[in-house]
């Protein structure tokens, strides 16, 4: 119920400008959907939607540029709460330690994730080296585990 809702709501913000959850919230009882502003505030939370400027003053309901990296966020930080136990990096090399055992699913996940900056990932029983494609990208993913963990 909640999927469709949700894709039911990025059909919507798709095809007209909304501009308020009450609008939205019309639209979906008009389609069969019956739920709470409450419910579409969560959904609007959670699909990460902004509202950008249309003109006149006037905003709408529209998915961020960052929904995908907001998504990567959240996994992440689920896992990493989870399993890693710290994280360090030299030039383009990150190295996490985790749990026994839990550095391939760690690996696994990243990779899944296919995050531009990462080349590669290498994964032992409790340590996983991520090959960064500079040094840069390598220091801002260390500190951005930090901060989830």
């Amino acid at each position: 119920m909640k999927n469709n809702r949700q894709a039911l709501i990025l059909e919507i913000i798709s095809q007209e400008n909304i501009e308020t959850q009450e609008q939205l919230l019309i639209r979906l009882q008009e389609r069969g959907i019956q739920c709470t502003q409450a419910t579409i505030s969560r959904d609007i939370k959670q699909m990460h939607l902004i509202k950008e400027p249309i003109g006149q003053g006037l905003y709408k309901y529209a998915v961020s540029g960052n929904r995908t990296k907001l998504n990567f966020a959240e996994k992440l930080r689920t896992i990493f709460r989870e399993c890693i136990t710290s994280v360090d990096c030299a030039q383009n090399i990150v190295v996490i330690k985790t749990m026994p055992g839990l550095a391939n699913g760690a690996c696994s996940a990243l990779d899944n994730m296919e995050m531009a900056d990462i080349v590669g990932t290498i994964a032992g029983d409790d340590t996983g080296v991520l090959i960064m494609r500079d040094a840069e990208s390598a220091e801002e993913l260390c500190e951005e585990i930090r901060e989830m963990l």
